[in-house]
């Protein structure tokens, strides 16, 4: 009985640490991010970067990078991915801004290369834009009826908006969103609010009453949609910290062999790491005598995937698609992890 309780706890702690720490500075702000794209970015605009009918070296290309300005854990990503998937992102440049999203934000890279050393700071940032392209392509192919079938039928119901925002109002609203996002991660929160002064002037200067409840509507349906799956997801993760001695991974990692590759990419896709969390946690099982290759696999897999986003996505875009994502992420931190481990000795 006490077992229970202890367990009970862990999974508590592990919640109640996300909901002070990331709820209201990360996830808050990404949620509203995912309601102003889903309501103010033209659909239109969206499939001609991100749709299955855009050139594959443009979308795929721009979906890559693009959140290298974002600083965001595999959860935060959750609700500006499944934004841009509801507008008509093709499947492939969707999962791409997915996965390299959490993986590539600058906090991330400029972390990792000083604290683990620029030489996995800099495969970091190679291996997560060459990642997310071929798992996008991946993800594109088996999945290519679906999208296509999709696509079509966006296209042919497409109907231009005479009351959409334009280019540079689109811009300049979700930037400031993004801009709250960024500073309210890194707690610079002068600048963040003035980054709220310039989304208040925004606001009253082009938006009407009924399309920013409209906006707040959409917000709400992603909350909705992801909070509760999240948050169970984080209480499981709390509980399997508990569970998991370091010590073993730590046995099981210290060399660069392709068990202890995998078993480092399992280790980071299902555990829960917050914006950053990962890079203090990776130098601290180094200095135990983890590999760099394993190393670089955890880096990868983990920001990337975590029990709680799991769950979320296969709320968001199904069980079968879910699995596929989480096996591809698996076996290619596995292999990157190989490669590097091996050049690094």
């Amino acid at each position: 009985m006490d077992i229970f309780f202890e367990l009970l706890q862990a999974g508590w702690n592990g919640l109640s640490e996300y909901l002070s720490a990331h709820v209201i500075t990360c996830l808050v702000p990404a949620l509203f991010i995912a309601g102003a794209i889903a309501t103010f970015v033209s659909q239109a605009a969206v499939l001609k970067y991100f749709g299955a009918k855009a050139k594959k070296v443009v979308s795929y290309s721009i979906a890559s990078v693009s959140g290298s300005i974002l600083a965001v854990c595999s959860c935060t990503v959750l609700p500006l991915f499944a934004g841009i998937f509801k507008r008509g992102a093709g499947l492939g440049p969707a999962i791409a801004f997915l996965f390299s999203g959490p993986a590539i934000n600058v906090l991330a890279i400029v972390y990792s290369a000083k604290l683990l050393g620029w030489d996995i700071g800099i495969a970091r940032i190679i291996g997560a834009i060459i990642f997310s392209v071929v798992i996008g392509l991946i993800m594109a192919f088996i999945y290519r009826k679906e999208k296509s079938k999709s696509d079509v039928d966006v296209f042919a119901n497409l109907e231009k908006d005479p009351d959409a925002k334009s280019i540079r109002q689109q811009v300049a609203f979700i930037g400031t969103l993004i801009g709250i996002l960024i500073f309210a991660a890194s707690q610079n929160w002068i600048v963040m609010g003035i980054f709220f002064v310039i989304l208040a002037i925004i606001l009253w200067q082009w938006f009407k009453k009924g399309e920013i409840v409209q906006w707040l509507k959409e917000t709400l349906h992603f909350t909705r949609l992801i909070i509760p799956w999240l948050l169970l997801g984080v209480f499981i993760a709390g509980i399997l910290t508990y569970l998991i001695p370091q010590e073993w991974v730590v046995d099981y990692v210290g060399g660069n062999t392709l068990l202890g590759n995998f078993i480092a990419s399992i280790f980071g896709a299902v555990m829960y790491f917050a914006t950053l969390t990962e890079v203090p946690i990776i130098r601290a099982f180094m200095d135990l005598g983890m590999g760099k290759g394993p190393a670089l696999a955890l880096l990868l897999a983990g920001p990337s995937l975590s029990l709680p986003s799991m769950i979320t996505l296969s709320r968001i875009m199904g069980i079968k698609k879910t699995l596929t994502y989480i096996c591809l992420v698996i076996i290619m931190s596995t292999i990157t992890g190989m490669i590097f481990g091996f050049i690094s000795e």
